[in-house]
């Protein structure tokens, strides 16, 4: 299909983007939101054009061997066929080379129709040296030089070949700091005059999207190692450098005019982190088409017939019978649960309460909270009301902290098995993220305040109306209606000193023994209610469908 290039003037940059689930070019919710913003832009026909790079060997295939520990082993299955290698090619210079890019085109194709390419970077090309063949393979290496090579792939290997395209972009979404360099780009080719007014013009030029409220996360390079690559780095420009070293998440602040935060407590984390700035919220969101259900999605069509078009009339889910409801959520856990058989061996029961907890493996998501009591969970098990609990998540192959909490998880697991049933599916990726917000009866999310940025597992987990317990952080700031849409652990005591994690863990056990697993066994009129208040609030108003209007209106125009 031609693209009318005249049209596109938004260019989305990230380092990685989640387009579907056999293309490896993602490891979480960084692309998976990315992914989401893109499709609503397609719904919406907002002219928008994607970049990011190939990823052709993903991320990494998880396993887990037989000591509980994770083993990475490079993706073999990526699917090529949805993909495009685009005849057009562009070179840009890295040290003292010059080095071929190419793209793969991928269209994503709107609710009606209008369709959204997004380009993914290749330099795998025999003319490059075997350096610069590999950039565009492994996501996120672990060597920093190789690391910031990609980085300057993205961004000015981007800005490049849209340029050599014929796209005329007007506005560039930098999603995180890996795409700063396409700010770098933009600023050398502005044709102002004076120093101060090709800033000025970058700055008209640029968005810039942060999502971490973690500094540790940020990514720093050496100066030296930049003007290895990079000769014509702008050192007129002291603001952008520090210590001889350059933030790349400050380089996007500098030269971008909008800059926005995931959501509200996170835009006032990152003020206090960069005070210089004037940082707005825009509240992440999921693409509503993309994580509602089957069984969700055939109940919305019959009660709200416009929702495939305008994600605000799920907010009309009252109107929906809390017995239909029930079914759906029936139908979704049986799915689930049957999935979980065929990958596990383990049978879980329909009629046990369920709980899922799915993300990356890091220590400040805390995913063993749940379990850091286990037999004080056994116990509310054993005497409340039986409990059976659905784990999934990666840790970062560098993450030796994040490494160590899936092992605990696992020697947890086999120690207990035979009196709690707790499952950890390996290879954590959105077929499995699909099947568990959906078909779970609870979602737990328990990072340590306030390093979530925003968090989206939830709101998916909202789609398909599954009630959230977490803590006060993120978007369940926003999100959290108590006695409507969940519960929040400790409430909103986020400042407290002291031994945080067992206090969190002590509120969660209480709200799991007290109010939440009493309401689901012998209230299941209310538990219904429940499920609907988080469809018709938090579905209604956290997807992308929103995120990408705000965009438009205090960003693009």
């Amino acid at each position: 299909m031609a693209i009318n290039k005249d049209k596109f003037k938004i260019a989305y940059f990230s380092m990685e983007i989640e387009l579907e689930n056999s293309i490896k070019t993602y490891s979480g919710g960084l692309g998976i939101l990315a992914g989401d913003i893109l499709r609503s832009a397609s719904d919406l026909r907002l002219p928008m054009v994607g970049v990011t790079l190939l990823n052709n060997q993903g991320y990494f295939n998880q396993k887990i061997n037989a000591a509980g520990e994770q083993e990475e082993t490079i993706v073999d299955d990526y699917d090529f066929s949805h993909l495009k290698k685009i005849k057009d090619s562009t070179v840009i210079k890295i040290g003292q080379d010059n080095v071929k890019l190419g793209a793969w085109k991928y269209l994503i194709n709107g609710a009606d129709g209008f369709k959204i390419p997004v380009y993914l970077l290749d330099t795998n090309f025999p003319e490059n040296k075997p350096i610069y063949q590999a950039l565009t393979g492994k996501l996120y290496g672990n060597d920093k030089e190789y690391r910031l090579l990609q980085e300057i792939v993205l961004g000015r290997g981007g800005f490049a070949l849209l340029k050599s395209l014929g796209y005329g972009i007007k506005k560039f979404h930098i999603n995180e700091g890996h795409g700063s360099f396409v700010a770098i780009s933009q600023f050398l080719s502005s044709r102002r005059k004076s120093l101060a007014a090709r800033i000025a013009d970058t700055k008209t030029r640029c968005v810039f999207t942060t999502h971490t409220p973690v500094k540790m996360a940020n990514d720093i390079f050496p100066l030296d190692l930049i003007l290895k690559y990079q000769s014509d780095f702008p050192l007129n420009i002291p603001e952008i450098i520090k210590d001889k070293q350059v933030n790349m998440t400050k380089l996007a602040l500098y030269f971008s005019g909008y800059i926005n935060g995931v959501a509200i407590s996170h835009a006032f984390v990152s003020r206090k982190m960069f005070p210089d700035y004037q940082i707005h919220a825009i509240t992440n969101g999921v693409h509503s088409l993309t994580w509602t259900a089957p069984e969700f999605a055939a109940l919305y069509d019959k009660h709200l017939l416009n929702w495939r078009h305008s994600s605000l009339s799920l907010r009309n889910a009252f109107t929906i019978p809390t017995e239909e409801i029930w079914e759906a959520h029936q139908g979704a856990k049986k799915r689930l649960l049957k999935f979980v058989k065929e990958k596990s061996g383990v049978e879980l029961e329909q009629n046990i309460f369920t709980i899922g907890l799915a993300r990356r493996f890091t220590a400040y998501k805390r995913p063993l909270l749940l379990v850091s009591d286990i037999k004080k969970l056994i116990k509310i098990s054993d005497t409340v009301g039986k409990i059976q609990i659905v784990y999934a998540g990666k840790a970062h192959p560098a993450d030796m902290g994040g490494k160590k909490l899936i092992a605990e998880l696992q020697a947890i697991i086999k120690k207990y098995q035979t009196q709690i049933k707790i499952v950890f599916l390996e290879g954590y990726d959105t077929n499995i993220s699909k099947l568990m917000t959906a078909g779970v009866d609870l979602w737990v999310n328990t990072p340590l305040p306030p390093n979530e940025a925003s968090g989206t597992s939830g709101m998916k987990a909202a789609h398909n109306g599954v009630p959230q317990l977490s803590t006060f952080d993120g978007w369940w700031r926003e999100g959290y209606i108590r006695g409507k849409t969940g519960w929040t652990i400790r409430g909103d005591k986020i400042t407290e000193t002291g031994d945080i994690d067992y206090k969190d863990a002590l509120s969660l056990y209480n709200l799991l023994e007290k109010e939440i697993i009493p309401l689901y066994y012998n209230n299941p009129i209310k538990w219904q209610e429940i499920m609907r208040f988080v469809i018709g609030i938090n579905a209604s108003f956290f997807n992308t469908e929103r995120v990408l209007q705000e965009y438009a209106q205090n960003a693009y125009l």
